[in-house]
């Protein structure tokens, strides 16, 4: 059996939490463990904690040379053959 935990939390979103409870026929825990598994999972992503994605390449040689994958601008010059 899980341990209980009080919170203080502010009436006006209590109110509002409860009501998003009957709406979606769930319970003020299941809303608030939601809640609060989302709001970390955000400030996860914020602090780049995300994995990191492989990106599979083709042909040879890697990036062109010149070419900054991290600067949006020139490589949209490049990709309209403005150098």
């Amino acid at each position: 059996m899980p341990k209980h935990t009080t919170l203080r939390v502010h009436d006006a979103l209590l109110l509002r939490a409860k009501a998003y409870a009957r709406r979606h026929d769930l319970t003020l825990t299941a809303v608030m463990e939601r809640a609060l598994a989302a709001y970390l999972a955000d400030a996860g992503a914020a602090r780049g904690a995300t994995t990191p994605i492989e990106l599979p390449s083709f042909g040879r040689g890697g990036v062109r040379s010149g070419a900054d994958l991290d600067d949006t601008s020139a490589l949209l010059d490049i990709m309209d053959g403005v150098e």
